[in-house]
């Protein structure tokens, strides 16, 4: 029988729990419960969210742009913007001149819906932000990016 060598944390922790990845998802799981409780009230998804407010910000952009910019698979996406356009929140031409992607653009219906969405989903952001210490969100953006760098490079 082989002994098993226990591996130690990448830093001191009283419990699993109170490891840095356990934080961060909680903190993901928190925001992603008050982001689908305040959508839903607009009848929106989060993913249906973040894809008008990336339109809105970026129109025009194709399927695979819009995957990558709110973190879903393309097939995700295809899915989020049938069902937009099914309720006429934004358009994309039936076919293009060249090439296979279809831009797609907010109607006058999706900015509307967007807006009321919008207050709902910055009122959470700015709960997040008042629970920071006095000078500490650009510190913590900033650690986000590291953290981000560290995984990605």
């Amino acid at each position: 029988m082989q002994e098993s060598s226990q591996v130690e944390p990448p830093h001191p922790a009283a419990d699993v729990l109170d490891h840095v990845g356990y934080r961060l998802k909680r903190a993901h799981a928190a925001l992603r419960a008050a982001m689908d409780q305040a959508l839903r009230e607009h009848g929106l998804t989060v993913p249906q969210y973040a894809c008008l407010e990336v339109l809105a910000a970026r129109p025009g952009m194709s399927n695979a742009e819009l995957a990558r910019a709110t973190f879903v698979t393309r097939q995700s996406m295809n899915v989020v913007l049938r069902g937009l356009q099914d309720d006429g929140l934004l358009t994309r031409p039936s076919t293009v001149d060249h090439g296979r992607a279809r831009p797609a653009t907010l109607t006058g219906e999706g900015r509307r819906r967007l807006g009321g969405a919008q207050a709902a989903v910055y009122a959470i952001e700015s709960r997040m932000v008042q629970a920071l210490p006095e000078g500490r969100l650009a510190a913590l953006l900033d650690d986000f990016d590291h953290i981000t760098r560290a995984l990605t490079d």
